[in-house]
C-alpha cells in the first residue's frame, strides 16, 4: 500500500496494523499482494501471493491490500477480486475516482474504518504518518460481509450494505 508516504520514502511497503485484523475476527485463506518479508505483516492467512498476483489463481476466502500507488491500477485488483467473489480489500478512501465508484456499486459490503486514519506500519516496523486519506474496506460474498459487521460492533467503523 503506498500513500503520501511512498512519494517521500519511495515504497509500496505499508502493513496493515493488527487492531484491523482483530476487529475483523477472522482468518484468510490468502492474502493475494503479500510482502516477501512477513516480519511486521499481521495478516492472519494460510498461504500467501507475493508477486504477480494478478496472474495467478486465487482461491478461499482472501485478504487483499494491493499497492496504492498507480492511478488506475485499483481497478485490476478490484476487478479480480469481483470475479473471484469472496474476500475483502484495503483501498484508500476516494470516493469520487471511477474506480472506487464501480467497486462500491459491485462489492457486496463497503465499510469505512472510522473514526480516525490507519496508521499503518512500515517494512522497519516503524508506524508510518497517517496517510492523507481515510480507508475503505471492499466486501465481497456473505463471509466477507459478516466479517465487516463483526468488526462494526468491534468499533473499527461503519458497513454499508448491498445485499
Amino acid at each position: 500500500m503506498a500513500s503520501y508516504e511512498s512519494a517521500v520514502i519511495g515504497t509500496d511497503e505499508y502493513y496493515t496494523p493488527k487492531y484491523v485484523f482483530d476487529a475483523l475476527e477472522t482468518s484468510f485463506d490468502l492474502d493475494a499482494a503479500s510482502p516477501v518479508n512477513r516480519t511486521y505483516c499481521h495478516v492472519p492467512a494460510k498461504s500467501y501471493i507475493t508477486e504477480n498476483s494478478l496472474e495467478k489463481q486465487w482461491f478461499g476466502f482472501v485478504w487483499l491490500n494491493p499497492p496504492f500507488s498507480g492511478r488506475n491500477s485499483k481497478t485490476l485488483w478490484l476487478d479480480k477480486m469481483k470475479r473471484h467473489g469472496s474476500g475483502i480489500v484495503l483501498t484508500p478512501d476516494r470516493t469520487s475516482a471511477p474506480w472506487w465508484n464501480k467497486a462500491a456499486k459491485e462489492a457486496d459490503a463497503v465499510f469505512f474504518i472510522s473514526p480516525g486514519k490507519v496508521q499503518f506500519i512500515l517494512e522497519d516496523g516503524a508506524v508510518a504518518k497517517s496517510p492523507s486519506t481515510g480507508v475503505t474496506l471492499f466486501g465481497y460474498g456473505f463471509q466477507a460481509v459478516t466479517c465487516l459487521l463483526r468488526a462494526e460492533r468491534n468499533g473499527l467503523g461503519i458497513t454499508l450494505k448491498r445485499f
